[in-house]
């Protein structure tokens, strides 16, 4: 039964997920125009969005470490301020090697955030003794498309860049800073590791790879996905379906909003179906949407595909952190910044793969590949069953 301490841990996950969404979204959306004010080539632009997921990936490890010793607290006081400010550097880069350095902050702020708000909405999760980990991300999804929104009313008023990330993300800190504060410390997060001497010998082990697995392949594959929705959507629109202008961001937009909307709903579906069931259902959505996109002989067709990618797609990484907790019994975090590594795995491996062979075979046969790997988590729904703690580690000691 949840307690008045858990319930405010839970508000200040909460807070915690609604200023990474805020903070991704808000420089995102800014991409082009940061294109644009540097004068960057497709091929130097690529680059500069690969640097940001293989920083994140050392970031999120990084995380892990310090959250094992040191509590998932002390990760977010310092890697979300971190990453916000990375985004406001951004925006008053004069240069690009200006630029380059805010991308390397932000990305190590977006991997520490990443493994950090997850630890903490899977200690909420353990505590209240329920699936609500798909909760968080829905609030996550709704504060991205608040900073959509908000980038394009800053654009329609004329603000630059400088002061839109600012006036987004300063006061974004100050709510971050202030839920930190209910957030869980690391006794409680790692309550499962007090008790006698032999208890904490029992809970100081190695988490083991080999059932962490399925997890990490079923979140690249999702990022892959992802990627090639984020990165190529627009322009599949543009030159497959031959979208009029005002139609082609709908492909995204679709995307976007069923995500959100399935995650709403997502942790009353879990708790009556499982999560192995809702993954190995979430794959065959999203295989079925990838089939409407690359037979899609229509823009309608088209994004209606999306949508339905977006509605399988959007339990996996949920359930990929709750299942990665369930692995960690004593709470240390690392299962959940290995899972959440694999994140940047997909989203640079998408990024190539798509548009490898986009530029070899064009964009609809690109499209195939997500499609495949979607297919895939179907298969390694399986690894999301609930397991018994002790098959959740080994038993060899951590090495200090």
């Amino acid at each position: 039964m949840p307690t008045p301490r858990d319930r405010r841990a839970r508000l200040a996950a909460f807070a915690v997920f609604a200023v990474q969404g805020l903070t991704f979204a808000t420089l995102l959306t800014q991409v082009a125009t940061l294109q644009r004010k540097h004068g960057l080539t497709d091929g130097e632009l690529s680059i500069l969005l690969l640097v940001v997921p293989v920083i994140a990936g050392g970031g999120s490890v990084l995380a892990g470490a310090a959250a094992s010793r040191y509590g998932s607290r002390l990760v977010l006081r310092l890697a979300q301020p971190l990453a916000c400010a990375a985004v406001v550097l951004a925006g008053l880069a004069p240069n690009v090697p200006a630029l380059v350095v805010a991308n390397v902050l932000f990305g190590l702020g977006l991997g520490g955030v990443d493994a950090g708000m997850n630890m903490q909405g899977v200690a909420v999760e353990r505590e209240y003794g329920r699936a609500v980990l798909t909760g968080f991300h829905a609030l996550w999804s709704a504060a991205a498309v608040a900073g959509a929104v908000w980038a394009s009313a800053a654009a329609g008023i004329g603000l630059g860049l400088p002061a839109t990330f600012a006036i987004a993300l300063v006061p974004a800190v100050a709510v971050a800073l202030v839920a930190s504060a209910w957030l869980y410390l690391p006794g409680e997060e790692h309550r499962h590791r007090a008790g006698s001497p032999a208890e904490e010998t029992t809970a100081k082990v190695k988490v083991a790879w080999r059932p962490i697995i399925p997890l990490c392949l079923a979140m690249a594959f999702l990022y892959v996905g992802d990627s090639s929705i984020s990165n190529f959507g627009s322009v599949f629109m543009d030159r497959v379906v031959h979208a009029a202008t005002p139609v082609i961001p709908l492909a995204l937009g679709a995307y976007q909003l069923t995500t959100f909307l399935v995650r709403v709903g997502g942790d009353l579906a879990v708790r009556r179906f499982g999560s192995a069931a809702i993954v190995r259902a979430g794959g065959a959505v999203a295989t079925l949407g990838f089939v409407a996109i690359v037979a899609a002989p229509s823009a309608p067709a088209a994004i209606a595909g999306f949508a339905l990618t977006g509605i399988g797609l959007s339990v996996v990484a949920p359930q990929s952190f709750s299942a990665a907790g369930r692995l960690d019994p004593a709470g240390t975090g690392v299962a959940i910044a290995r899972v959440n590594m694999f994140n940047y795995v997909g989203f640079v491996v998408g990024a190539a793969l798509v548009g490898g062979i986009a530029d070899a075979s064009g964009y609809q046969v690109a499209f195939a590949a997500p499609l495949v790997l979607a297919a895939a988590i179907i298969l390694l729904a399986r690894g999301f069953q609930p397991r018994t703690a002790g098959s959740a580690a080994t038993t060899a000691p951590i090495a200090s």
